[in-house]
């Protein structure tokens, strides 16, 4: 199996210095700020990373089980929304939201749900991430 990479790198202090980060793959560079991070500024930050590898982890999961189940599905999109807080003196991670749409032929909402289950406890990042709390919703759409 191929072993995936990524780099960061930051110059400068904590409020005013800057950094960025690169996927091994080139397909994505972005710069990332205190200001990225923790307040609204432009640029991109960890956790925004985060979300959108579990968003694409959890969809290509529940792709897989709907075939495996015999459903092939038209579209499933996922977003997913990473919560920061400061928690003492320092920030974690405490929430991790995952709302899915999907659309499957021929599939009830039971058989859905089902495999939308098992697809949030079943992805890579999913299990990566176990210790922060991961909520979902997941609804079919015609």
């Amino acid at each position: 199996m191929p072993v995936r990479k990524a780099e960061a790198e930051w110059s400068g202090n904590l409020r005013e210095g800057s950094g960025t980060v690169k996927l091994g793959s080139g397909a994505f560079e972005g710069k990332y700020s205190f200001g990225s991070r923790f307040e609204n500024a432009k640029g991109t930050n960890p956790e925004e990373l985060i979300g959108a590898a579990h968003a694409g982890c959890f969809s290509m999961a529940l792709s897989a089980g709907l075939g495996r189940a015999g459903f092939q599905p038209k579209r499933i999109h996922t977003t997913a929304t990473v919560h920061i807080d400061k928690v003492g003196e320092g920030f974690e991670i405490t929430k991790i939201e995952l709302d899915c749409e999907a659309q499957v032929p021929g599939i009830d909402d039971n058989a859905f749900h089902a495999q939308a289950t098992a697809a949030k406890d079943g992805c890579p990042v999913s299990k990566a991430l176990k210790a922060t709390p991961i909520e979902f919703r997941a609804r079919l759409v015609k």
